[in-house]
């Protein structure tokens, strides 16, 4: 009966053999020999057994233990539902996510296009005979020249997508 029992509840509680041997610390072998009646777990670890699947010694050692297609239904349907609901939370918190980096990266050409304009190229009135003012003139120039010519583009994409974001919440 004890060995009839373990895997009755083992299986409604959705538990394969594997996943329960890896509960109580052991391996799956000595989990199929209990279900089979080849061999019985010690009181320490009947009282593991009862812990991991929530159901009393008691209920274990005694009769057979009938578990209803429709209980199992419901479990399945409740699990289901857990699920599906933590899929739509992480749907809703990358798409939250998604649109407050758009907005991020849209207020930060903004910042940079504003910082360039206020500067207005300093380093266009260097003295580039000097190695080291010459080669970070160089940088600037080339940085603010890529990005005064994509930053416009990734500006229209983020506008857009922020757009379509709003349209869709």
């Amino acid at each position: 009966m004890l060995n009839e029992n373990i895997k009755a509840i083992r299986k409604s509680k959705g538990l394969s053999q594997q996943e329960l041997a890896i509960k109580l610390n052991v391996v799956r072998q000595t989990v199929s020999k209990w279900e089979q009646g080849l061999s019985v777990p010690d009181s320490d670890m009947l009282i593991s057994i009862s812990e991991v699947l929530e159901t009393p010694v008691s209920i274990l050692l005694g009769e057979n233990v009938i578990v209803s297609k429709v209980d199992d239904l419901k479990a399945i349907s409740e699990k289901l539902e857990v699920i599906n609901l933590q899929l739509a939370q992480r749907k809703t918190t990358r798409k939250r996510i998604l649109y407050w980096l758009l907005i991020s990266l849209w207020v930060a050409i903004i910042a940079i296009f504003a910082i360039l304009l206020a500067l207005e190229s300093p380093y266009l009135g260097w003295d580039y005979s000097v190695p080291e003012s010459a080669v970070l003139g160089v940088a600037f120039h080339s940085l603010e020249w890529l990005f005064v010519r994509v930053a416009p583009i990734i500006f229209i994409i983020t506008t857009i997508g922020i757009f379509l974001m709003q349209k869709k919440e």
